[in-house]
């Protein structure tokens, strides 16, 4: 593996010897397999906490933070990467945005009284409970006046790793392998108490680029419309023997492995696939941040009438928003607004 220097060029992201909350993409040498490893600690451990998430749905969320970075990171555009799933199931919404160059937010919409009562009390669930039947959007919007390509795949009570690999068969029609870990670890001495469990998130994306004509990860998933729902489609090369050796190397990944604040992403890589060689690629830091504002704030509220404003208003007259994504509240006092 080429890690000597690369390692030294990841680590310097965030200063810190063992780096967190980046994407790498890299490539195995010896079967030309594309791939991207994504570990989110702060990024993902601030969109959880501020909305103290029961554990299931927090795992939920984590997952689909986890698999947008790994996506959005490979955008060769600006813009903006959102998935969304809808459901009837318990967890009724999840929508996450990543914006270039490397910006993540998130939220979730759920039933308390339905989470609690699927759950066997570790917050573990049954996914057709949790997810229960719906569609999994994911949106690429380059901004502007350009438009927007979206996939849709259906949601059958599977968990969110089953239907994003649905999503890549359809649209991309190429052999991909997809693991993602979310947990809270217990790291001690940053704050006492119950403060010392913080949230982490990590993935594994593989994608066998070697299939003539094929599209992946580089290649903002896919050039041509996908058809919404369907059925995975048979891929010809999956007996490809560099693909096969490599994703049975990649299947030997460990959840604790993907969190493991201990354990660097670099070195992880070549635990893996030191058999194949693997060279790492310019990382890609994730920052959690929100494109909430007051002045966004104000200028939607300006766009309703009168009277739809005075729906809005508190007793004291005032109208108070919170941004769904980061919680921030908003309050403007009576006068400001209409």
């Amino acid at each position: 593996m080429a890690a000597g220097q690369d390692a030294e060029r990841i680590a310097g992201i965030n200063g810190s010897a063992i780096p967190d909350d980046l994407v790498i993409p890299f490539r195995t040498v010896r079967s030309g397999v594309a791939g991207r490893l994504v570990r989110l600690g702060k990024s993902v451990d601030r969109i959880l906490q501020r909305h103290s998430y029961p554990a299931a749905v927090g795992q939920a969320l984590g997952e689909a933070l986890a698999l947008t970075a790994l996506l959005g990171t490979g955008l060769k555009i600006e813009g903006r990467l959102i998935l969304q799933t809808k459901s009837d199931g318990a967890l009724g919404l999840l929508v996450v945005n990543y914006d270039t160059p490397g910006h993540l937010r998130g939220y979730a919409s759920f039933d308390a009284e339905r989470t609690a009562e699927i759950s066997n009390g570790n917050g573990v669930v049954d996914p057709e409970a949790l997810y229960g039947t719906g569609h999994l959007a994911m949106t690429i919007d380059p901004g502007g006046d350009m438009d927007r390509y979206q996939g849709i795949v259906a949601l059958e009570g599977q968990p969110l790793t089953d239907a994003a690999l649905t999503y890549f068969r359809q649209s991309e029609q190429l052999p991909t392998f997809l693991r993602l870990a979310v947990a809270r670890v217990y790291v001690p001495g940053e704050n006492e108490g119950a403060d010392d469990w913080h949230w982490r998130a990590g993935g594994l994306l593989l994608q066998n680029l070697a299939r003539e004509g094929g599209q992946g990860l580089d290649e903002n998933f896919s050039e041509s419309e996908a058809e919404p729902y369907g059925e995975a489609l048979p891929l010809e090369d999956d007996d490809d023997d560099g693909w096969q050796r490599t994703r049975i190397l990649a299947a030997t990944v460990e959840d604790h492995e993907l969190i493991d604040p201990m354990l660097a992403p670099d070195r992880l890589l070549y635990r893996l696939f030191h058999e194949e060689g693997v060279r790492v690629h310019d990382a890609h830091a994730i920052e959690e941040r929100c494109r909430c504002s007051r002045e966004r704030v104000e200028s939607f509220l300006r766009r309703f009438e009168g009277a739809q404003l005075d729906e809005m208003r508190e007793p004291d007259g005032a109208i108070s928003v919170t941004c769904e994504f980061c919680s921030t509240t908003y309050r403007f006092e009576p006068g400001e607004i209409g």
